[in-house]
């Protein structure tokens, strides 16, 4: 398949080409970014005019990838590719996402349609059949594309674990506090160093928000109409800590029925076993649990299956909520949470034919 990728000398836009370097089909076919970047190649427009190299992942960039020249975002001719990648900010993706997706794919990593009730918000394995939605908004919209964003990376851990719960036993309530990673404040604002160094920041903007409203999204109901959220409460708090990648969060869940630890383990690994891990980007397990009380931990879980899977442990019974269990999670955000996590969202829907060659 022929991708583009939008917002490609970007934090985002380099996780998307170290995401889709070697992939068995799917191809880099085009890059575009805005006017500072447009008409050089890739490899000068991620250097400053001194020559400092502004390429951030820790994987080397393809040299295929250094020698293709950047288009201008505007100009892109959407239906020249079988899909395009996204990693803009949510004003710009507001304007150029409807634009490529008159004709086109769309996967993204902003916010701007994260909540229309025709935009579903995907994590494989977790609520695939919402891509059913993606017919009801080309008919609403009258494109031949769609537009399809991945969930918040705060997000994406939590629904993850919390989709065996509610299976197996139904979720009343969850309350949730993350440690954040820096990387997830990107490079322009955010988290200043120092800051951050000897120091809790107790506020990320919009982002609790954001995890309250996805959560229960992604793990809703598809029905003729569109979502139906999922029936519980969500509340957390959202915090950045002094850590590179990987976010880690501490879960307390009021169930509908009854679980012991046992319990809470067997519907984890019930869960894995009925996921199809046949895809290219796929992890073996969704969720790797853990039997080590000190773990897990970004410094050493992070990167479990090329940071793919959710990492999972401490998981207790909680006796100040009603059939209460709590846990600590640990997803990478730059990965799973991230351009990773859209490519596996490619690869599930070619798969079932949303993209075709």
């Amino acid at each position: 398949m022929k991708a583009a990728i939008v917002g490609a000398t970007g934090i985002v836009g380099q996780q998307f080409i170290v995401a889709l370097s070697g992939h068995p089909y799917i191809e880099i076919s085009a890059l575009a970014g805005s006017t500072r970047s447009a008409g050089q190649k890739y490899g000068d427009a991620v250097r400053t005019p001194a020559g400092a190299s502004q390429w951030f992942c820790e994987e080397p960039c393809d040299k295929s990838v250094k020698d293709m020249t950047v288009q201008l975002s505007t100009d892109l001719r959407a239906e020249d590719y079988d899909v395009i990648f996204t990693g803009l900010e949510a004003d710009t993706a507001r304007e150029l996402e409807p634009l490529y997706a008159k004709t086109t794919p769309v996967i993204s990593t902003a916010s701007a349609f994260r909540y229309e009730p025709d935009v579903p918000l995907l994590v494989p394995g977790v609520n695939p059949e919402h891509a059913k939605l993606l017919d009801i908004q080309r008919k609403n919209r009258g494109w031949k594309g769609y537009i399809t964003p991945n969930p918040n990376c705060t997000t994406i851990g939590l629904a993850i674990t919390l989709k065996p719960l509610h299976d197996a036993f139904g979720v009343r309530t969850v309350l949730m506090t993350s440690m954040q990673a820096l990387s997830g404040a990107g490079r322009s604002g955010g988290v200043l160093g120092m800051d951050i160094l000897d120091n809790v920041v107790p506020y990320i903007p919009k982002e609790e928000q954001k995890v309250q409203r996805e959560t229960q999204k992604i793990l809703g109901s598809l029905n003729a109409e569109g979502i139906e959220d999922a029936p519980f409460a969500v509340s957390c708090t959202c915090t950045r800590v002094n850590v590179q990648d990987g976010h880690t969060e501490s879960v307390f869940v009021a169930l509908d029925k009854p679980a012991s630890v046992d319990d809470v383990k067997a519907a984890i690994e019930a869960f894995n076993k009925a996921v199809r891990t046949d895809l290219p980007s796929a992890p073996q397990n969704m969720i790797t649990v853990t039997e080590d009380p000190f773990h897990p931990q970004p410094k050493w879980d992070r990167m479990t299956e090329g940071g793919m899977s959710t990492v999972v442990g401490r998981i207790r019974e909680d006796h100040a909520l009603p059939n209460g269990v709590k846990y600590v999670l640990l997803s990478h955000n730059t990965k799973m949470g991230a351009a990773k996590g859209c490519v596996l969202t490619a690869e599930m829907l070619a798969r079932e034919g949303y993209i075709k060659r």
